[in-house]
Order: structure tokens, then sequence, then C-alpha cells
């Protein structure tokens, strides 16, 4: 179930809640992937308000919003950097974004593995996408005061063991949202030194919302030892490999040689 674009941009850009749960985010993007000069930058769902950092920066930056959602003009004091678009079929070229945020996509979504489907097409080879999705521990996945409180909430085993079935490697993971979903006037005072705390001390379990950075599989570093490093078996040393049968494969001696 989406929400409409219209609930989306009041919620970010016109209460004190929408506007602190954005700088929580948007502080865990810009710390894992600093400078994007030159890259191209896309998010799809409603993740404008974590890209606003990278326009003028990232060589291209590009808004996707899905049909059901619906679509607005982005930024609002400049030229239009989003598009309308369907969940599985995407403007974009194959392997043409470096970065890729999906905040409010995944969770919505009909069909899951068809979003990440696209997500592989359009990353390039050595591209990193962020997933934000509702933590199912979290609070803000229980209370219907905020976007997070809709669609599907996960895990952080649930929502790696679906990036492997896309065929991703999860290369690193983070939290977010560690201050109540509250508009209560003291909570939002505390949500900086909250998110400070959070991000440093704080289980993943605690924060509102997982993060999980993404690789495609076919071009991630690969891990563990190299072939040129792992030593072979040593079970069968002592068999002779050139070309010799074994005995029990020895014809049978004739007689005159007995």
């Amino acid at each position: 179930m989406h929400l409409d674009v219209h609930q989306l941009r009041d919620f970010y850009y016109r209460s004190q809640l929408g506007r602190a749960a954005q700088k929580g985010v948007r502080d865990r993007v810009v710390e894992r992937w600093g400078d994007v000069s030159g890259l191209n930058v896309a998010g799809y769902g409603f993740a404008v308000p974590i890209l606003r950092p990278f326009l003028g920066v990232a060589e291209r930056v590009i808004g996707l919003m899905p049909a059901p959602q619906g679509v607005m003009h982005w930024p609002a004091e400049g030229a239009n950097h989003s598009v309308l678009c369907d969940e599985a079929r995407w403007p974009l070229a194959n392997d043409s974004i470096d970065r890729l945020v999906v905040m409010h996509g995944l969770e919505t979504c009909e069909m899951p593995l068809a979003l990440l489907d696209e997500m592989h097409r359009v990353l390039s080879p050595q591209g990193r996408a962020l997933v934000v999705v509702p933590s199912r521990g979290g609070m803000w996945a229980r209370s219907d005061l905020t976007p997070f409180g809709f669609g599907r909430p996960y895990s952080r085993g649930q929502i790696e063991r679906l990036m492997r079935e896309a065929d991703f490697v999860c290369s690193a993971h983070t939290s977010a949202l560690f201050f109540p979903p509250s508009s209560r006037r003291f909570w939002l005072r505390s949500a900086r030194a909250l998110e400070r705390a959070g991000g440093r001390w704080g289980p993943d379990r605690l924060g509102g919302v997982l993060m999980v950075e993404i690789m495609r599989r076919d071009t991630a570093p690969p891990r563990g030892l190299r072939v040129a490093e792992r030593k072979p078996l040593r079970v069968l040393e002592g068999i002779p490999v050139s070309g010799a049968q074994p005995a029990w494969r020895r014809p049978p001696e004739s007689e005159h040689n007995r």
C-alpha cells in the first residue's frame, strides 16, 4: 500500500517530526557515501529528502516516484529532477546509476523481487545502493503517525535474505531514528543527541529504520581466500598422477614374470 505523495511531502517538509526524521536518515547516507562528485545518483520511492545534499555535486540526480504514489516537482525552487515510473520499469539505461537510495519503496511495493531486479539492472558494476526499510522491532513501524508505519517492516535477517535472493551482496548495514516517533517538544529537542548516541553505541534493533548497503553479486569484491591462496588437500598425497594407474587397476602379471 503506497502512501500518497502529498502525505509524504507534508510529513517531511511541513512537520517538525518529519524534518527530524529526514535529518536522521540523511546524515547516515551522507556519512556512508561522502563525496559523490561525477557520479549519477538516483532515489526510488520517496527518497528525494535524502538526495538534496547531492544536488549540484553529483553529475546527475534523479528522483524516481512509483505510479501508485504519484509524483511531485522536486526541488520546489529549481528545475525538476523527479519522474513518475512503474516499480519494475524505470526510464534509466542499464548500468547507469552509481549510487541509489530506496526509501518508502520496497516495503510498500507489490512485487519486491521485480523491484530488486530493476535495481540490479540500472546499478553500475561498481555501484552501491542503500535500502531503507522500517525495522520490525523498532518503535517507528508500530506508529501510524509516520510513513514508516505502513507497509512490511523487516528484521535484519529478513532484509539480507531478500537481497541474496535478488543476487545482491550486503556490504554494510546500519540503523537510524533512535528517538521515538513523537511530536512532543522534549523528544524533538533530544533527537539529534539520541541519533549521535545511537549511531555510536546503540544496537541496530533499537533504531526505527534499517539501512542495508548492497552491491551486485557479479561485480562485488570476492570474500575469503583467493584461489591462489588456498592450500590443496593432502588426503591424496602419495598417489601417482603422471599417467600411472593405481595397483588395483593394473592388469595381472603374466606367468613367466612371476
